[in-house]
């Protein structure tokens, strides 16, 4: 089986049509094909963790979904995916996993397809239970032993004893774990489980410095505990000896498969008089009959002890050095290659040839000249006209500058505050009367149409009678009521113009209606008001 199944391109086509980039990417990391998840699908995955808009849940139920899967292959990755996320990735990841009461339930995970599918469903048991022990180990100190800081001011160097009784089983659970993959370097025949590994073995080694540093802190407190605390402290360190060896061999399988000797530390065990030493401090605090061991032999024993893990603490942190190292140099090759691409990518274009110093500006196939970036291009920031746009030189063309040219006409302050006050001046006068008149008058404020002023006449406007209208035969039109004397004229007619006569239309006569009530109507709202609009009827 090699190559992408119809079912992973279906499924990935589904996650395209869904637009859920991340489920998609999870399809593509987790597929049939007999190599380990590649890197770009998985670097993919780590950034999406530390995105704060990413929901965690759904990406890791992603994840679960695809070890429901009956093919090996895709259960396996799955896990070697879900590994990757919980060392490189946000730790919001591995606090959601630490949240949820249950994680991969694989342990009866079986795949009968082949023999292949036998052998690597052992191996896909016990790498299931490795990660839902790193969860749990999470949650119950609310930290990545895997990630701690060590050395002499370290997380596990300057715990207090209770504390450190209650840690440090915790390590040895899942350190049992771990070396429980018990894989052998004929076992390692596909780049799946040999993905799985190289997770493995580096977890190991950052577990085994943490749980080191752990026991060195115990050492240099045993000769001052309790009874029942050097009872647990003595079985915390025969276990620990125990592991030793189990982790020697583990790692002897990895320099069985390749891996360069430089990352491999060297262990060194404590001498066997320390044990010695040990339980017979704890057997005089017991009441028992010990032999006589002076305070001095007691404390270059353990001073031994101490120098003999603490080299070994010394040799795991060249390795993570090393690997620090081998990061910052695969890192800079790929910036490397990036910029050589966008070299290439630039050297094609027609006004740019590549030279031995990056330039400042380039000139595009436009004609623009825009900054340079090496791996944006153009800058975002650079104000290039549009394609299309025309250019104009307003200097050669009008004799100045086309920002001399657009300048808005500034007046000053006090230039057009004394304007409004001479306009004031002019319009407004000592009464009420004369100022409306001068407001009138004003040659430069037009208050009506030059009509309106011909037919009022102005002040010497006289109100002129309205004839009355007379009715000749019967006619559903409402009856028309004649005006006062003092109604004017041009308002009867509508816009300055006079009323006109009716003809005889055979109409009955109707008698004539005046209405009683006063009305006040200048023609000039602005003129002086005489006697005559004043009058009533």
């Amino acid at each position: 089986m090699s190559g992408q199944s119809i079912t992973d391109r279906i499924t990935a086509a589904q996650h395209s049509v869904t637009g859920s980039a991340v489920s998609k990417t999870v399809c593509k990391a987790t597929t049939h094909e007999i190599m380990g998840p590649k890197k770009k699908h998985l670097d993919y995955l780590i950034h999406c963790t530390n995105e704060m808009n990413v929901n965690i849940p759904q990406l890791a139920d992603s994840l679960f979904e695809r070890t429901t899967s009956t093919s090996w292959v895709v259960v396996f990755k799955s896990l070697i995916a879900t590994h990757h996320l919980m060392v490189y990735g946000n730790e919001r990841f591995v606090q959601y996993l630490a949240s949820r009461n249950t994680l991969f339930n694989l342990s009866n995970f079986l795949d009968k397809s082949g023999l292949q599918g036998y052998d690597m469903s052992t191996f896909i048991r016990r790498y299931s239970r490795y990660l839902n022990e790193k969860a749990v180990s999470y949650r119950q100190v609310a930290f990545d032993f895997t990630k701690v800081k060590r050395g002499v001011d370290g997380v596990m160097r300057t715990m207090n004893t209770e504390k450190l009784l209650k840690t440090i089983p915790i390590i040895q659970s899942q350190m049992d774990a771990l070396l429980d993959f018990n894989v052998n370097a004929n076992e390692l025949t596909n780049g799946v489980i040999n993905a799985g590994f190289m997770l493995l073995f580096k977890d190991s080694i950052r577990l085994f410095a943490a749980y080191n540093e752990g026991i060195i802190n115990l050492l240099e407190k045993y000769f001052d505990m309790k009874k029942t605390q050097c009872k647990e402290g003595l079985d915390i360190y025969k276990k620990f000896l125990t592991r030793m060896t189990r982790i020697s061999e583990f790692l002897k399988v990895a320099e069985q498969v390749g891996i360069d000797r430089g990352d491999i530390p060297d262990l060194s065990q404590a001498p066997s008089s320390l044990l010695e030493a040990l339980e017979q401090h704890l057997a005089s605090l017991e009441g028992k009959k010990v032999k006589d061991s002076t305070a001095a032999s007691r404390a270059s024993t353990l001073s031994n002890a101490v120098s003999s893990l603490a080299s070994t603490g010394m040799s795991f942190t060249k390795v993570d050095e090393r690997e620090k190292q081998a990061a910052l140099e695969e890192e800079q090759a790929r910036l490397k290659a990036l910029k050589e691409q966008r070299l290439k990518e630039l050297s094609k274009m027609p006004s740019f040839a590549t030279t031995d110093t990056l330039p400042t500006h380039v000139v595009d196939q436009r004609g623009y000249s825009l900054p340079f970036d090496l791996f944006t291009g153009y800058s975002t920031a650079s104000q290039a006209p549009p394609p299309g746009a025309l250019q104009v030189d307003f200097e050669s063309v009008f004799g100045a500058k086309a920002t001399d040219i657009l300048k808005p006409t500034m007046v000053g302050s006090n230039q057009a505050l004394c304007s409004i006050n001479q306009l004031s001046d002019k319009l407004v006068g000592d009464d009420l009367d004369s100022s409306l008149a001068n407001l009138v008058g004003s040659n430069d404020i037009h208050w009506s149409q030059p009509g309106e002023k011909r037919l009022t006449g102005g002040s010497n406007w006289q109100p002129k009678a309205a004839p009355n209208t007379t009715w000749n035969t019967v006619s559903m039109t409402p009856p028309v009521m004649a005006y006062p004397a003092t109604t004017p004229t041009g308002m009867v007619g509508g816009y300055g113009m006079p009323p006109q006569q009716l003809g005889s239309m055979g109409m009955m006569n109707q008698p004539n209606m005046m209405y009683n009530q006063p009305i006040m109507r200048p023609p000039n709202p602005f003129g002086s008001v005489s006697s005559a609009q004043m009058q009533f009827m």
